[in-house]
Protein backbone atom coordinates (compact mmCIF):
# COMPACT_ATOMS: atom_id res chain seq x y z
CA UNK A 1 0.00 0.00 0.00
CA UNK A 2 1.47 3.74 -0.58
CA UNK A 3 1.65 6.31 1.83
CA UNK A 4 -1.65 7.98 2.77
CA UNK A 5 -2.05 11.45 1.69
CA UNK A 6 -1.83 13.65 4.24
CA UNK A 7 -5.29 15.23 3.91
CA UNK A 8 -6.76 11.51 3.63
CA UNK A 9 -4.60 9.95 6.51
CA UNK A 10 -6.78 8.22 8.85
CA UNK A 11 -4.38 6.29 11.02
CA UNK A 12 -0.76 3.34 10.89
CA UNK A 13 -3.45 0.83 11.35
CA UNK A 14 -4.56 0.64 7.72
CA UNK A 15 -5.00 -2.75 5.56
CA UNK A 16 -2.24 -2.84 2.87
CA UNK A 17 0.20 -2.50 5.99
CA UNK A 18 0.82 -5.06 8.34
CA UNK A 19 -2.67 -6.26 8.24
CA UNK A 20 -4.65 -6.73 4.92
CA UNK A 21 -8.34 -6.08 6.35
CA UNK A 22 -10.01 -2.71 7.69
CA UNK A 23 -10.85 -3.55 11.23
CA UNK A 24 -14.25 -4.10 12.18
CA UNK A 25 -16.12 -1.01 13.30
CA UNK A 26 -17.25 -2.12 15.95
CA UNK A 27 -13.51 -3.01 17.56
CA UNK A 28 -12.03 0.00 16.55
CA UNK A 29 -9.38 0.54 19.41
CA UNK A 30 -8.65 4.02 19.16
CA UNK A 31 -11.99 6.22 19.40
CA UNK A 32 -12.08 10.00 20.36
CA UNK A 33 -15.56 9.25 22.13
CA UNK A 34 -14.50 6.98 24.23
CA UNK A 35 -11.43 8.99 24.78
CA UNK A 36 -13.28 12.12 25.30
CA UNK A 37 -12.70 12.24 29.18
CA UNK A 38 -9.01 12.58 29.00
CA UNK A 39 -8.58 14.47 25.99
CA UNK A 40 -7.21 17.45 27.36
CA UNK A 41 -4.78 14.96 29.33
CA UNK A 42 -3.59 13.29 25.93
CA UNK A 43 -3.04 16.65 24.46
CA UNK A 44 -0.75 18.17 27.65
CA UNK A 45 1.39 14.91 26.52
CA UNK A 46 1.66 15.81 22.51
CA UNK A 47 2.71 19.30 23.99
CA UNK A 48 5.44 17.98 26.60
CA UNK A 49 6.55 14.79 23.99
CA UNK A 50 7.23 17.02 21.18
CA UNK A 51 8.69 19.81 23.40
CA UNK A 52 10.96 16.89 25.08
CA UNK A 53 11.88 16.03 20.96
CA UNK A 54 12.48 19.22 20.20
CA UNK A 55 14.71 20.40 22.97
CA UNK A 56 16.28 17.20 23.49
CA UNK A 57 17.46 17.59 19.35
CA UNK A 58 15.87 13.88 18.27
CA UNK A 59 13.45 15.68 16.03
CA UNK A 60 14.85 18.49 13.40
CA UNK A 61 14.01 21.39 15.30
CA UNK A 62 11.93 23.12 12.33
CA UNK A 63 10.07 20.34 12.45
CA UNK A 64 9.33 20.21 16.32
CA UNK A 65 8.46 24.03 16.06
CA UNK A 66 5.71 23.53 13.44
CA UNK A 67 3.95 20.50 15.95
CA UNK A 68 4.08 22.37 18.54
CA UNK A 69 2.50 25.73 16.95
CA UNK A 70 0.14 23.19 15.71
CA UNK A 71 -0.95 22.31 18.74
CA UNK A 72 -1.72 25.70 19.86
CA UNK A 73 -3.60 26.35 16.79
CA UNK A 74 -5.52 23.34 17.93
CA UNK A 75 -6.07 25.10 21.09
CA UNK A 76 -7.54 28.56 19.43
CA UNK A 77 -10.18 26.00 18.33
CA UNK A 78 -10.82 23.71 20.80
CA UNK A 79 -8.98 20.68 21.42
CA UNK A 80 -11.58 18.56 22.72
CA UNK A 81 -13.44 19.69 19.49
CA UNK A 82 -10.55 19.23 16.85
CA UNK A 83 -9.68 15.59 18.69
CA UNK A 84 -13.37 14.51 18.07
CA UNK A 85 -13.72 15.12 14.93
CA UNK A 86 -10.23 14.12 13.55
CA UNK A 87 -10.89 11.23 15.77
CA UNK A 88 -8.29 8.26 16.04
CA UNK A 89 -8.37 8.80 19.91
CA UNK A 90 -4.63 8.84 21.96
CA UNK A 91 -3.75 9.13 18.46
CA UNK A 92 -5.71 12.04 17.77
CA UNK A 93 -2.49 14.14 17.96
CA UNK A 94 -0.80 12.58 15.42
CA UNK A 95 -3.72 12.38 13.23
CA UNK A 96 -4.11 15.79 13.28
CA UNK A 97 -0.96 17.20 12.77
CA UNK A 98 -0.37 14.32 9.72
CA UNK A 99 -3.36 16.00 8.31
CA UNK A 100 -2.55 19.63 8.29
CA UNK A 101 1.51 18.96 8.31
CA UNK A 102 2.03 15.66 6.50
CA UNK A 103 3.82 13.11 7.84
CA UNK A 104 7.56 14.26 7.19
CA UNK A 105 5.72 16.37 9.84
CA UNK A 106 3.44 14.91 11.69
CA UNK A 107 4.82 11.44 11.53
CA UNK A 108 7.64 12.59 14.38
CA UNK A 109 5.98 13.15 17.68
CA UNK A 110 5.46 9.48 17.97
CA UNK A 111 9.33 8.70 18.45
CA UNK A 112 9.71 7.03 21.45
CA UNK A 113 6.14 6.74 22.71
CA UNK A 114 3.30 3.84 22.08
CA UNK A 115 -0.07 3.46 22.88
CA UNK A 116 0.77 2.16 26.41
CA UNK A 117 2.89 5.37 27.77
CA UNK A 118 -0.56 7.74 26.00
CA UNK A 119 -2.87 5.46 27.93
CA UNK A 120 -1.39 5.53 31.20
CA UNK A 121 -0.12 9.52 31.36
CA UNK A 122 -3.45 10.69 30.10
CA UNK A 123 -5.12 7.98 32.72
CA UNK A 124 -3.09 9.61 35.31
CA UNK A 125 -3.33 12.99 34.52
CA UNK A 126 -7.36 12.79 34.65
CA UNK A 127 -6.94 10.34 37.99
CA UNK A 128 -4.58 13.62 39.60
CA UNK A 129 -6.55 16.09 38.54
CA UNK A 130 -10.07 14.87 39.45
CA UNK A 131 -8.65 13.03 42.91
CA UNK A 132 -7.58 16.64 43.42
CA UNK A 133 -11.08 17.70 42.66
CA UNK A 134 -12.78 14.95 45.43
CA UNK A 135 -10.34 16.18 48.27
CA UNK A 136 -11.41 19.46 47.89
CA UNK A 137 -14.92 18.86 47.85
CA UNK A 138 -14.50 15.98 50.76
CA UNK A 139 -13.04 18.77 53.06
CA UNK A 140 -15.79 21.45 52.31
CA UNK A 141 -17.98 18.71 53.31
CA UNK A 142 -16.00 17.89 55.93
CA UNK A 143 -16.20 21.63 56.90
CA UNK A 144 -20.29 21.97 56.60
CA UNK A 145 -20.53 19.29 59.09
CA UNK A 146 -18.41 20.23 61.46
CA UNK A 147 -20.06 24.10 61.33
CA UNK A 148 -23.48 21.93 61.56
CA UNK A 149 -22.01 20.16 64.12
CA UNK A 150 -21.32 23.41 66.10
CA UNK A 151 -25.01 24.36 66.07
CA UNK A 152 -26.37 20.76 67.52
CA UNK A 153 -23.80 19.40 70.44
CA UNK A 154 -26.75 19.42 72.69
CA UNK A 155 -29.03 18.24 70.17
CA UNK A 156 -30.28 14.92 71.96
CA UNK A 157 -31.17 12.14 69.68
CA UNK A 158 -31.37 8.42 69.43
CA UNK A 159 -28.96 6.10 67.77
CA UNK A 160 -29.78 2.72 66.63
CA UNK A 161 -27.68 -0.30 65.75
CA UNK A 162 -29.75 -3.06 63.87
CA UNK A 163 -32.11 -0.72 63.17
CA UNK A 164 -33.54 -0.41 66.87
CA UNK A 165 -32.82 2.07 69.83
CA UNK A 166 -29.64 1.96 71.29
CA UNK A 167 -28.35 4.82 73.15
CA UNK A 168 -29.31 8.01 73.02
CA UNK A 169 -26.22 10.68 71.64
CA UNK A 170 -27.02 13.65 70.32
CA UNK A 171 -27.07 14.98 66.15
CA UNK A 172 -23.89 16.81 66.87
CA UNK A 173 -21.76 13.65 67.78
CA UNK A 174 -23.56 11.93 64.60
CA UNK A 175 -22.38 14.41 62.61
CA UNK A 176 -18.67 14.11 63.65
CA UNK A 177 -18.81 10.38 63.26
CA UNK A 178 -19.01 11.71 59.73
CA UNK A 179 -16.15 14.02 59.91
CA UNK A 180 -14.08 11.00 61.30
CA UNK A 181 -14.60 8.84 58.52
CA UNK A 182 -14.23 11.71 55.98
CA UNK A 183 -10.43 12.20 57.42
CA UNK A 184 -9.93 8.48 56.62
CA UNK A 185 -11.34 9.06 53.57
CA UNK A 186 -9.14 12.04 52.33
CA UNK A 187 -5.68 10.18 53.39
CA UNK A 188 -6.56 7.06 51.48
CA UNK A 189 -7.79 9.64 48.52
CA UNK A 190 -4.19 11.90 49.25
CA UNK A 191 -1.95 8.21 49.39
CA UNK A 192 -3.80 7.35 46.51
CA UNK A 193 -2.86 10.60 44.62
CA UNK A 194 0.79 10.27 45.35
CA UNK A 195 1.07 6.95 43.77
CA UNK A 196 -0.56 8.36 40.56
CA UNK A 197 1.07 11.36 40.72
CA UNK A 198 4.24 9.48 39.48
CA UNK A 199 4.77 9.86 35.61
CA UNK A 200 4.96 6.97 33.15
CA UNK A 201 5.84 8.98 30.03
CA UNK A 202 8.85 7.33 28.07
CA UNK A 203 7.94 3.69 29.19
CA UNK A 204 6.03 2.94 25.74
CA UNK A 205 4.99 -0.16 26.36
CA UNK A 206 7.20 -2.31 28.12
CA UNK A 207 10.64 -1.28 27.73
CA UNK A 208 10.40 2.41 26.65
CA UNK A 209 12.84 3.25 23.52
CA UNK A 210 16.67 3.41 22.49
CA UNK A 211 16.13 7.24 21.76
CA UNK A 212 17.57 9.23 24.71
CA UNK A 213 14.30 10.75 25.77
CA UNK A 214 14.19 12.69 28.82
CA UNK A 215 11.70 11.29 30.86
CA UNK A 216 12.09 13.31 34.08
CA UNK A 217 12.10 16.40 31.67
CA UNK A 218 8.66 15.14 30.24
CA UNK A 219 7.25 14.19 33.65
CA UNK A 220 8.21 17.93 34.99
CA UNK A 221 6.37 19.61 32.22
CA UNK A 222 3.52 17.24 32.87
CA UNK A 223 3.31 18.43 36.65
CA UNK A 224 4.36 15.16 38.12
CA UNK A 225 6.04 14.93 41.37
CA UNK A 226 8.52 11.87 39.92
CA UNK A 227 8.97 9.44 37.33
CA UNK A 228 8.31 5.73 37.71
CA UNK A 229 11.39 3.58 38.02
CA UNK A 230 10.78 0.77 35.85
CA UNK A 231 9.51 0.62 32.62
CA UNK A 232 7.42 -2.09 32.47
CA UNK A 233 5.56 -1.58 35.82
CA UNK A 234 4.96 1.68 34.64
CA UNK A 235 2.59 0.41 32.13
CA UNK A 236 1.87 -3.19 32.97
CA UNK A 237 0.65 -2.35 36.44
CA UNK A 238 -2.36 -1.30 36.78
CA UNK A 239 -2.70 -1.04 41.13
CA UNK A 240 -2.72 2.60 41.12
CA UNK A 241 -6.85 2.51 39.26
CA UNK A 242 -7.74 -0.24 41.37
CA UNK A 243 -6.72 1.86 44.66
CA UNK A 244 -8.32 4.40 43.03
CA UNK A 245 -11.54 2.73 42.47
CA UNK A 246 -10.81 1.50 46.11
CA UNK A 247 -10.86 4.89 47.93
CA UNK A 248 -13.53 6.08 45.71
CA UNK A 249 -15.58 3.06 46.71
CA UNK A 250 -15.14 3.36 50.52
CA UNK A 251 -15.61 7.66 50.54
CA UNK A 252 -19.25 6.75 48.41
CA UNK A 253 -20.18 3.87 51.20
CA UNK A 254 -19.99 5.79 53.71
CA UNK A 255 -21.86 8.63 52.10
CA UNK A 256 -24.61 5.98 51.04
CA UNK A 257 -24.59 4.79 54.31
CA UNK A 258 -24.90 8.75 56.05
CA UNK A 259 -27.71 8.96 52.90
CA UNK A 260 -29.72 5.95 54.03
CA UNK A 261 -29.69 7.24 57.56
CA UNK A 262 -31.15 10.80 56.14
CA UNK A 263 -33.42 9.36 54.16
CA UNK A 264 -34.52 7.37 57.27
CA UNK A 265 -34.92 10.28 60.08
CA UNK A 266 -36.96 12.08 57.21
CA UNK A 267 -39.80 9.42 57.18
CA UNK A 268 -43.01 10.53 58.77
CA UNK A 269 -42.63 7.62 61.13
CA UNK A 270 -39.08 9.34 62.42
CA UNK A 271 -39.83 13.00 61.84
CA UNK A 272 -36.44 14.00 63.09
CA UNK A 273 -35.47 15.90 59.91
CA UNK A 274 -36.67 17.56 57.05
CA UNK A 275 -35.60 17.69 54.28
CA UNK A 276 -35.74 20.78 51.65
CA UNK A 277 -38.50 20.78 48.99
CA UNK A 278 -35.18 21.59 46.31
CA UNK A 279 -33.70 18.02 46.96
CA UNK A 280 -37.01 16.11 46.90
CA UNK A 281 -39.80 15.21 43.93
CA UNK A 282 -43.01 13.64 43.73
CA UNK A 283 -45.28 11.05 42.74
CA UNK A 284 -47.33 10.69 38.93
CA UNK A 285 -49.81 9.47 40.81
CA UNK A 286 -49.77 9.82 44.82
CA UNK A 287 -50.07 13.58 44.69
CA UNK A 288 -48.88 13.93 49.21
CA UNK A 289 -45.49 12.24 48.43
CA UNK A 290 -42.48 14.29 49.01
CA UNK A 291 -39.93 11.87 47.97
CA UNK A 292 -35.88 12.05 48.71
CA UNK A 293 -34.15 12.25 45.70
CA UNK A 294 -30.93 13.31 46.61
CA UNK A 295 -30.11 10.31 48.82
CA UNK A 296 -31.34 7.51 46.16
CA UNK A 297 -28.65 9.25 43.81
CA UNK A 298 -25.85 8.77 46.13
CA UNK A 299 -27.20 5.13 47.28
CA UNK A 300 -27.43 4.26 43.75
CA UNK A 301 -24.28 5.78 42.80
CA UNK A 302 -22.03 4.17 45.33
CA UNK A 303 -23.44 0.46 43.44
CA UNK A 304 -21.97 1.64 40.64
CA UNK A 305 -18.75 2.52 41.73
CA UNK A 306 -18.11 -0.49 43.97
CA UNK A 307 -19.07 -2.71 40.43
CA UNK A 308 -16.47 -0.45 38.66
CA UNK A 309 -14.30 -1.79 41.66
CA UNK A 310 -15.31 -5.11 40.83
CA UNK A 311 -14.70 -4.14 36.75
CA UNK A 312 -11.15 -3.11 37.20
CA UNK A 313 -10.27 -6.38 39.35
CA UNK A 314 -11.81 -8.79 36.70
CA UNK A 315 -10.25 -7.06 33.60
CA UNK A 316 -6.67 -7.19 35.20
CA UNK A 317 -7.14 -11.04 36.50
CA UNK A 318 -6.38 -11.78 32.80
CA UNK A 319 -4.59 -15.28 31.41
CA UNK A 320 -2.05 -13.55 29.13
CA UNK A 321 -1.06 -10.89 31.97
CA UNK A 322 -1.40 -7.83 29.21
CA UNK A 323 -4.91 -6.80 30.01
CA UNK A 324 -4.53 -3.18 27.77
CA UNK A 325 -7.79 -2.92 25.76
CA UNK A 326 -9.82 -4.75 28.23
CA UNK A 327 -8.72 -1.41 30.58
CA UNK A 328 -10.94 0.94 28.78
CA UNK A 329 -13.60 -0.70 30.70
CA UNK A 330 -11.86 0.19 34.15
CA UNK A 331 -11.27 3.62 32.57
CA UNK A 332 -15.04 4.60 31.59
CA UNK A 333 -15.83 3.48 35.40
CA UNK A 334 -13.31 5.45 36.92
CA UNK A 335 -14.76 8.42 34.82
CA UNK A 336 -18.28 7.48 36.06
CA UNK A 337 -17.51 7.52 39.63
CA UNK A 338 -15.27 10.43 39.39
CA UNK A 339 -18.46 12.63 37.83
CA UNK A 340 -20.84 11.56 40.30
CA UNK A 341 -19.06 11.80 43.20
CA UNK A 342 -18.45 15.53 42.18
CA UNK A 343 -22.52 15.43 41.91
CA UNK A 344 -23.15 13.99 45.04
CA UNK A 345 -20.93 15.57 47.27
CA UNK A 346 -21.70 19.25 46.29
CA UNK A 347 -25.59 18.27 47.03
CA UNK A 348 -24.38 16.74 50.09
CA UNK A 349 -22.34 19.96 51.25
CA UNK A 350 -25.53 21.99 50.21
CA UNK A 351 -27.92 19.70 52.10
CA UNK A 352 -26.76 18.74 55.80
CA UNK A 353 -26.74 22.27 57.08
CA UNK A 354 -30.41 23.01 54.90
CA UNK A 355 -31.71 20.00 56.63
CA UNK A 356 -34.64 20.80 59.66
CA UNK A 357 -33.54 19.32 62.84
CA UNK A 358 -36.80 18.60 64.56
CA UNK A 359 -35.02 19.00 67.98
CA UNK A 360 -38.28 18.22 69.94
CA UNK A 361 -38.57 15.18 68.28
CA UNK A 362 -35.73 13.71 68.38
CA UNK A 363 -35.43 14.37 72.16
CA UNK A 364 -38.86 12.34 72.77
CA UNK A 365 -37.66 9.87 70.40
CA UNK A 366 -34.48 9.43 72.43
CA UNK A 367 -36.68 8.72 75.89
CA UNK A 368 -39.35 6.88 74.50
CA UNK A 369 -38.51 2.98 73.76
CA UNK A 370 -36.20 2.54 77.00
CA UNK A 371 -32.93 3.46 74.82
CA UNK A 372 -31.94 4.30 78.32
CA UNK A 373 -31.79 0.83 80.04
CA UNK A 374 -27.83 0.86 79.74
CA UNK A 375 -28.04 3.41 82.19
CA UNK A 376 -30.28 2.30 84.55
CA UNK A 377 -28.12 -0.76 84.76
CA UNK A 378 -25.42 1.45 85.32
CA UNK A 379 -27.00 3.15 87.90
CA UNK A 380 -27.97 -0.08 89.69
CA UNK A 381 -23.90 -1.43 89.44
CA UNK A 382 -23.20 2.52 91.43
CA UNK A 383 -25.93 2.56 93.67
CA UNK A 384 -26.21 -1.23 94.76
CA UNK A 385 -22.64 -2.65 94.21
CA UNK A 386 -23.90 -5.47 92.24
CA UNK A 387 -22.12 -7.36 89.35
CA UNK A 388 -22.70 -5.95 85.80
CA UNK A 389 -24.53 -8.96 84.30
CA UNK A 390 -27.24 -8.86 87.21
CA UNK A 391 -28.02 -5.54 86.73
CA UNK A 392 -27.95 -6.25 83.01
CA UNK A 393 -30.63 -9.14 83.48
CA UNK A 394 -32.74 -7.22 86.01
CA UNK A 395 -33.21 -4.15 83.63
CA UNK A 396 -33.69 -6.54 80.78
CA UNK A 397 -37.12 -7.86 82.79
CA UNK A 398 -38.16 -4.29 83.68
CA UNK A 399 -37.78 -3.27 79.72
CA UNK A 400 -39.90 -6.32 79.24
CA UNK A 401 -42.51 -6.26 81.44
CA UNK A 402 -43.05 -2.16 80.15
CA UNK A 403 -43.56 -3.71 76.87
CA UNK A 404 -45.78 -6.10 78.19
CA UNK A 405 -48.20 -3.60 80.23
CA UNK A 406 -47.65 -0.64 77.90
CA UNK A 407 -45.80 1.24 80.34
CA UNK A 408 -43.52 3.84 78.23
CA UNK A 409 -40.26 4.87 79.98
CA UNK A 410 -41.93 8.48 81.07
CA UNK A 411 -44.64 6.65 82.61
CA UNK A 412 -42.07 3.96 84.74
CA UNK A 413 -40.89 4.20 88.46
CA UNK A 414 -38.65 2.72 90.59
CA UNK A 415 -41.51 0.18 91.80
CA UNK A 416 -40.99 -1.48 88.27
CA UNK A 417 -37.22 -2.07 88.75
CA UNK A 418 -37.75 -3.17 92.34
CA UNK A 419 -40.38 -5.81 90.89
CA UNK A 420 -37.92 -7.06 87.96
CA UNK A 421 -35.11 -7.18 90.84
CA UNK A 422 -37.68 -9.33 92.94
CA UNK A 423 -37.93 -11.61 89.87
CA UNK A 424 -34.47 -12.32 88.98
CA UNK A 425 -32.42 -12.39 92.84
CA UNK A 426 -35.67 -12.44 95.38
CA UNK A 427 -35.26 -9.11 96.83
CA UNK A 428 -35.71 -5.11 95.51
CA UNK A 429 -33.63 -3.03 93.82
CA UNK A 430 -34.03 -0.67 96.55
CA UNK A 431 -32.88 2.17 94.81
CA UNK A 432 -34.13 5.83 95.12
CA UNK A 433 -36.48 7.58 93.14
CA UNK A 434 -33.84 10.40 92.44
CA UNK A 435 -31.37 8.21 91.12
CA UNK A 436 -33.99 6.14 88.95
CA UNK A 437 -35.37 9.29 87.25
CA UNK A 438 -31.70 10.64 86.88
CA UNK A 439 -30.96 7.37 84.49
CA UNK A 440 -34.16 7.13 82.76
CA UNK A 441 -33.23 10.98 81.25
CA UNK A 442 -32.35 10.81 77.97
CA UNK A 443 -30.42 14.07 78.06
CA UNK A 444 -28.64 12.86 81.15
CA UNK A 445 -27.53 9.93 80.09
CA UNK A 446 -25.49 11.73 77.01
CA UNK A 447 -24.05 14.21 79.73
CA UNK A 448 -22.66 11.32 81.70
CA UNK A 449 -20.43 10.38 78.82
CA UNK A 450 -18.13 12.44 78.93
CA UNK A 451 -14.87 9.82 78.02
CA UNK A 452 -12.75 10.81 75.04
CA UNK A 453 -14.87 11.02 72.28
CA UNK A 454 -17.84 10.62 73.96
CA UNK A 455 -21.49 12.28 72.89
CA UNK A 456 -21.65 14.84 76.17
CA UNK A 457 -21.45 18.43 74.86
CA UNK A 458 -18.44 19.55 77.07
CA UNK A 459 -16.51 16.57 75.68
CA UNK A 460 -17.72 16.95 71.58
CA UNK A 461 -16.97 20.99 72.00
CA UNK A 462 -13.40 19.67 72.83
CA UNK A 463 -13.12 17.74 69.75
CA UNK A 464 -14.60 19.90 67.57
CA UNK A 465 -11.26 21.73 68.19
CA UNK A 466 -9.52 18.50 67.02
CA UNK A 467 -11.31 18.23 64.02
CA UNK A 468 -10.96 21.93 63.00
CA UNK A 469 -6.97 21.45 63.47
CA UNK A 470 -6.91 18.15 60.87
CA UNK A 471 -8.87 19.84 58.61
CA UNK A 472 -6.73 22.94 58.77
CA UNK A 473 -3.81 20.66 58.10
CA UNK A 474 -5.05 19.03 55.53
CA UNK A 475 -5.96 22.08 53.44
CA UNK A 476 -2.13 22.85 52.31
CA UNK A 477 -1.56 19.12 51.34
CA UNK A 478 -4.72 20.07 47.79
CA UNK A 479 -3.12 23.45 47.15
CA UNK A 480 0.31 22.29 47.12
CA UNK A 481 -0.07 19.31 45.38
CA UNK A 482 -2.73 22.07 42.78
CA UNK A 483 0.69 24.24 42.65
CA UNK A 484 2.89 21.78 41.82
CA UNK A 485 1.12 20.74 38.46
CA UNK A 486 0.38 24.40 37.78
CA UNK A 487 4.13 24.90 37.73
CA UNK A 488 4.85 22.21 35.82
CA UNK A 489 2.57 23.18 33.15
CA UNK A 490 3.82 26.82 32.96
CA UNK A 491 7.00 25.43 32.85
CA UNK A 492 5.86 23.65 29.46
CA UNK A 493 4.14 26.39 27.73
CA UNK A 494 7.17 29.06 28.89
CA UNK A 495 9.68 26.38 27.01
CA UNK A 496 7.31 25.92 23.78
CA UNK A 497 7.33 29.57 23.74
CA UNK A 498 11.38 29.62 23.69
CA UNK A 499 11.07 27.07 21.23
CA UNK A 500 8.81 29.42 18.95
CA UNK A 501 10.79 32.32 19.45
CA UNK A 502 14.04 31.02 19.00
CA UNK A 503 12.60 30.18 15.53
CA UNK A 504 11.15 33.72 14.69
CA UNK A 505 14.21 34.84 15.93
CA UNK A 506 16.58 32.59 13.21
CA UNK A 507 14.27 33.21 10.75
Amino acid sequence: MPKQSHREYKDFREPGIRLTEPLLPSIESHRSDWEQPRLYAIHLFDKAHATMLTEGGLIPFKEGVAILEALRQMEQVGVEKVRLEVGGGMHSGEKYLTQLLGEEVGGRIHLGRSSGDLGKVSTRIYTRDHLLIVMDAVNNFRKALIVTAKEHIDTVMPGYTHGQHAQPTTYGHVLLSWVSALERDFERLWLNFRHVNESPAGAAILTGSDFPLDRSLVGDYLGFAGVEKNTIDAILSYDEQFETLCALSTLYMNLARWAEDIMLWSTSEFNLVEVPDRFCGTSSIMMQKKNVYVTQWVKGAASDTVGGLMTAFLVDKDPTGLPILEHQYTRAAMTRSFNNLSRDLDMLIELVPALKVNKERMLESAGAYWAQATDIAGMLVREKNIPWRTAHQIVGIMVRLGYERGIAPCQATKDLLDEASQIYRGEKAGVTTAAFESALDPAACVERRTLYGGPAPVEVSRRLHEYEEKLAGDLPYVEQAKNQVNEGLQRLERAISNIIEKSNNEG
